[in-house]
């Protein structure tokens, strides 16, 4: 395809050039439709002025003209040239007839048919039989030899006895008018181009300017990437939709740089838990292949191997889950159900592994606790959260388990008094896999950093929220805040998911 082609084709395709041919659209039909309908007016309102003028005129014909043994007499004050002016003028388009058409001349034998009206035609008998019969004023338009158009008014006029009538017709020349539609269709017809053509060229280059911003927006955008997901295109402070776009963009992009940043440190996380597990078996293996001589040591290196597989097999389905839950493929399964015997039923079950790493584990229950929850993954939560305490606590410490019923909703608390979390890693601490360095726990089982993921996950798809309140050497404190649903709004989230159970503790 020819380079010139390929050029014309990218500009009528341009988003500038439809906007440009919209503009000239819209003008064209605005113009023409403005053009004709003040024709129209304009047409009306002449035909509308000429008319008033033969009523007029008809009126003073009557006035001045009698009609006495088949002889039209003026009757008007010829000294006076007012007078003879206005009957000089009823008498430039005019005739007046019999019944039979035979135009009636005066008593100084002049016919009384002007010349202007005797180059349209005289009125044939017949339809001066009809205008008598009518006793209407009858109008019509008709033209001279030359295309010239008149308008004339007929109607019957009697004699000074009021019995006989008479055929009398007066009219006025339509040229002016014609000339004046025609001089306003021309120059109408000639400004329009003219106007349109402004129309496209100040089209275009407000297009232009309009566009202006959303190219910059399209080559800022073309600058984005994966590696400098960080950019922003700078607003232009005008507060328009513009800014609106732009707005919407950074913050797109934002949710996209959280995105890259979360599956980075996801994948980076996976590798190391899953490097973790399968290091330790393959180690297990070779010492195993290499230096077991006895059943012994082969079931030794066996078992430890097993436990390495059920850690990965731990990881594997909690991040299944997790992901399963997050991307809202499963629903909540939500029942009315009493928190406070939930709470205490978790905060029973953890009471021995409590006594065996000697922490207090209390609770602060008031009796009755209503909810809309899933029974399940409430249980994963609290426990999590329990769990999640005594592994930070140390000998001697206490954990507190509370639950109040707010005017908002309700809010459980697990505060415990060990080692806290240093602030610049709360905001991190409900990542997937996010332990904090240093933190280490005083139990024997090291977790897996997707607990407080799933307290998190929980408690959004319960359209609540979790917090921490924390500092070092003064424990932390984990808020989870549930809403008290109306009615209407108490129905399965498609966001939440029971989970199997077994995985209370991650």
């Amino acid at each position: 395809m020819p380079r010139r082609i390929r050029k014309f084709q990218h500009i009528t395709r341009s988003l500038r050039f439809r906007l440009t041919v919209s503009y000239a659209l819209f003008f064209s039909v605005m113009l023409i439709g403005v053009g004709t309908i003040y024709r129209r007016n304009l047409a009306t309102s002449l035909d509308t002025q000429i008319r008033d003028g033969l009523e007029q005129e008809w009126a003073a014909v009557k006035g001045y003209l009698r009609i006495e043994n088949d002889k039209p007499i003026w009757y008007y004050d010829r000294d006076d040239p007012d007078e003879s002016f206005i009957v000089e003028r009823l008498r430039r388009v005019y005739v007046v007839a019999d019944a039979q058409g035979k135009v009636l001349a005066d008593a100084q034998g002049n016919q009384q048919i002007s010349e202007a009206y005797e180059s349209i035609g005289r009125d044939s008998s017949a339809h001066i039989a009809a205008v008598l019969r009518a006793q209407q004023p009858q109008w019509d338009v008709r033209k001279n030899a030359k295309g010239v158009p008149y308008l004339i008014r007929s109607g019957a006029v009697y004699d000074e006895n009021n019995r006989k009538p008479y055929f009398v017709a007066v009219g006025r020349s339509l040229a002016d008018n014609q000339h004046i539609l025609d001089q306003f269709t021309w120059t109408y017809v000639t400004i329009i181009p003219l106007v349109i053509v402004s129309g496209c060229v100040l089209g275009w280059f407000l297009a232009a300017r309009a566009l202006t911003a959303v190219l910059e927006v399209a080559q800022a955008a073309q600058r984005i990437s994966g590696s400098n997901l960080s950019l922003r295109i700078p607003s232009r402070d005008a507060h328009d939709e513009l800014d609106y776009l732009i707005e919407t963009f950074n913050r797109m992009i934002g949710r996209l740089e959280n995105f890259f940043n979360q599956i980075r440190q996801f994948s980076t996380d996976v590798s190391h838990e899953l490097r973790t597990p399968i290091t330790g078996i393959r180690g297990q293996l070779e010492v195993a292949l290499f230096t077991a001589s006895t059943a012994d040591q082969y079931r030794e290196a066996i078992l430890n191997a097993l436990q390495d597989i059920e850690r990965l097999s731990q990881i594997v389905r909690a991040l299944l889950l997790l992901s399963q839950a997050e991307s809202g493929q499963l629903a909540l399964q939500k029942t009315r159900l009493n928190l406070s015997e939930l709470v205490a039923d978790v905060v029973d079950q953890f009471q021995i592994p409590y006594e065996a790493a000697r922490v207090r584990l209390t609770a602060d229950l008031p009796r009755a606790c209503l909810a809309e929850v899933d029974r399940i993954q409430i249980e994963r939560m609290v426990s999590n959260l329990v769990s999640n305490a005594m592994k930070f606590t140390p000998a001697g410490g206490q954990v507190r388990v509370s639950l109040r019923n707010e005017a908002e909703g309700i809010e459980l608390a697990v505060e415990d008094t060990g080692c806290g979390i240093p602030t610049d890693h709360l905001p991190h601490i409900f990542d997937r896999f996010y332990r904090v360095p240093g933190r280490d726990a005083s139990g024997p089982e090291r977790g897996l950093g997707l607990g407080l993921s799933f307290v998190a996950w929980i408690a959004k798809a319960h359209q609540g929220y979790v917090r921490v309140e924390s500092s070092p050497g003064k424990g932390s404190r984990f808020i989870v805040f549930l809403p008290v649903l109306a009615e209407a709004d108490q129905r399965p989230d498609a966001a939440g998911a029971p989970v199997a159970s077994g995985m209370n503790e991650l």
